[in-house]
């Protein structure tokens, strides 16, 4: 739920370039838990995406200074949409997310889990969507909260739910706990991916409880392979 600026990110550049080539020990992250989850090999996903229907009224930028270049494109089954990776660790404050570690951290998400409390960054896979505004409105394509996400990086398949809203003209985050299953540097405020990311949002699907990562993995590669026979 945070905006970030181009002008941070020249500023980290050089840190970005150390972290990229540094053990991932060294650069304070958590080894990936998975390198590919579920059967559906992200090259399967990937060939269903290479062209886009613009779905769209516009486009967005994946940060504050760029500029609009990213379109959201449907396909039967799904929209997706092909950016960068920024870290998002709002939700609930633990020692990895916090306002020490993160300069943009806010306490809540815009979906919650089944008790209540806002997602946990740092332990659930989960993206950020724009929130509605004259170029898209989530809802309006059959995406909601806890809707099953497939996030491909790599020639890696991680799946996430979407637990949060950003600013609405900018795409490209997800969770802590995303990126650092795709072997992306989950640092808040120098990690995250300059490009290469795909999101697949699958339509009218939904986790339930939100928090339940397996559940979610369990529905998206059923929805994945819905996607490929599909499309």
């Amino acid at each position: 739920m945070r905006t970030r600026t181009l002008t941070l990110a020249a500023a980290s550049g050089a840190a970005l370039l150390a972290t990229a080539v540094l053990p991932t020990s060294a650069s304070g992250a958590a080894a990936p838990k998975s390198p590919q989850e579920g059967t559906v090999s992200a090259a399967d996903l990937l060939a269903k995406v290479t062209s886009c229907s613009q779905i769209s009224n516009g486009k967005y930028k994946t940060d504050d200074e760029t500029s609009a270049t990213v379109p959201v494109c449907g396909k039967n089954g799904a929209v997706f949409w092909k950016a960068d990776m920024d870290i998002d660790c709002d939700g609930q404050v633990t020692g990895k997310c916090n306002g020490d570690t993160d300069p943009w951290f806010q306490d809540d998400t815009a979906f919650h889990q089944s008790d209540g409390k806002p997602l946990r960054a740092d332990s659930l896979p989960y993206v950020v969507v724009p929130s509605a505004s004259s170029i898209w409105k989530y809802s309006s394509s059959g995406i909601k909260g806890g809707g099953v996400v497939a996030v491909i990086y790599n020639n890696k398949v991680e799946y996430a739910v979407v637990g949060d809203t950003g600013p609405t003209k900018i795409i490209g985050e997800a969770s802590y706990a995303t990126a650092n299953a795709l072997g992306i540097d989950p640092n808040p405020e120098t990690g995250g991916a300059d490009s290469g990311v795909t999101y697949i949002l699958f339509k009218n699907s939904q986790v339930s409880p939100i928090e339940s990562h397996s559940a979610a993995v369990s529905l998206g590669q059923s929805l994945a392979k819905q996607f490929i026979q599909n499309n």
